[in-house]
């Protein structure tokens, strides 16, 4: 193997940064609409709920382009999905830019943006970076996924400036031509394949071990594994999207005026890009599960300091500490497939529970809202979420032991291991 394809070469790293930055420039897709929003509500002349159909669309598409791309990856490397992705961008904000009805701008906004276009630059590129990185793995697929929190800090105030000065519509405009213009060159960084793997068991390991990663992963069947990591993907999510998509809302609530809230958002955010990276150094020395089941249990005892508090600084406080808290829980899942999958499925199934975890915010920023219409309250929203995050930690709680039984490794040591069986779904 030559030092410029080797696992954790320059060249690795390289590629890294490229992924990173494709992953902001794509996470556009997510944030745009949101700014927008307002804009829509007024140009077409519909209600707050119809105006927020895009957005819904955006990322169920987001969701299902996740296992979509996935595959393409698995079959024909990332540069593939991602060239699509970049033109599904593109064409879809210049379409969105351009449509006379809301379902035409819906179509744009779910099909193009979601489906085709962002989905394309985060599972794929989380499962590729994986690939390319064994005793590091951690903090690198940290520094990946770090670019969805970096797109939340930097679109939003991008997309306004623009709409400010020319319009909604030039800045969908803009912003397709510009997502062509850099991110098919960027794509093309990433036509090397990955490295090949090789499967090694540590000797001291128990015969049990050799099953850990092949067909019966944690003593479970493959398909078995999947779904527990996917309603556990739902429930951490479900709690997640709490503070995230009703702070706004709680602030103004609470009278103290929607900037605030926004500030706190940008907290949260800010400290989420923070933990992904201490995350991702704490995973390569302790594993996937094990990481996973800290972030929730820290999850769960930030909500339930919403709960007592509800002053502007306190707010304040607990905002950044749930997002210096949460940020690391989603890249430990992503973690946990390539321990105990065959990499070769690793887009797929990747791309299956990151997809999980979007319906989980989906799913928990409509339940909290709906939670709220009933009680006219925040209250009962937020035990809401701590039950559903009490629900992924006994999942977590569960495969942990089950790990611990079998002798599995679940440290630095595990990380360098991958398994080259083909597993049945």
């Amino acid at each position: 193997m030559s030092p410029a394809t080797a696992t954790e070469s320059p060249y690795a790293w390289w590629r890294l940064v490229v992924s990173l930055v494709l992953m902001t420039l794509g996470g556009v897709g997510m944030y745009s609409v949101t700014v927008a929003l307002p804009r829509i509500q007024a140009e077409f002349g519909v209600d707050r709920g119809a105006a927020s159909l895009p957005y819904t669309l955006t990322m169920v598409g987001f969701g299902v382009g996740g296992i979509l791309m996935g595959k393409l990856s698995d079959r024909f490397g990332v540069m593939v999905p991602v060239l699509g992705g970049a033109v599904g961008l593109g064409l879809g904000f210049i379409a969105a830019g351009a449509a006379t009805t809301l379902w035409q701008f819906s179509l744009a906004q779910g099909l193009l943006i979601g489906l085709l276009g962002t989905s394309a630059t985060f599972a794929p590129l989380v499962a590729d970076t994986s690939r390319w990185f064994d005793r590091r793995r951690g903090i690198a697929l940290a520094i990946c996924m770090s670019g969805n929190y970096v797109a939340g800090a930097i679109w939003p105030p991008v997309t306004q400036h623009f709409i400010d000065h020319g319009g909604w519509r030039e800045a969908y405009t803009f912003i397709g031509v510009f997502c062509l213009l850099t991110m098919l060159p960027l794509a093309l960084v990433l036509r090397r394949r990955p490295p090949p793997e090789a499967a090694p068991v540590p000797v001291a390991a128990p015969a049990s071990a050799s099953l850990a990663r092949g067909d019966r992963p944690l003593g479970l069947s493959p398909g078995t594994l999947q779904a527990l990591l996917c309603v556990a993907g739902v429930s951490c999510c479900v709690a997640m999207s709490m503070p995230q998509v009703h702070i706004v809302a709680y602030c103004t609530d609470l009278g103290f005026g929607a900037a605030r809230g926004a500030e706190m958002l940008s907290v949260m955010l800010g400290m989420g890009v923070a933990s992904r990276l201490i995350s991702g150094w704490i995973s390569d020395r302790i594993g996937g599960l094990r990481t996973l089941l800290l972030g929730s249990v820290l999850q769960g005892v930030a909500l339930l300091m919403f709960l007592p508090f509800d002053g502007l600084v306190p707010l304040y406080l607990i905002s950044g500490l749930f997002g210096l808290f949460q940020g690391g829980i989603v890249p430990s899942y992503a973690l946990i497939v390539r321990e105990h999958f065959a990499p070769m499925q690793a887009g797929v199934r990747v791309g299956t529970v990151l997809m999980a975890t979007l319906l989980g915010m989906a799913l928990g920023g409509w339940m909290s809202g709906a939670i709220f219409d009933l009680t006219g309250s925040y209250q009962a929203a937020f035990l809401n979420g701590i039950g559903f995050n009490l629900l992924n930690v006994s999942i977590v709680f569960f495969l942990l032991r089950r790990a611990r039984a079998r002798g599995i490794g679940l440290g630095r040591s595990s990380q360098g291991m991958v398994n080259t069986v083909s597993t049945p779904v």
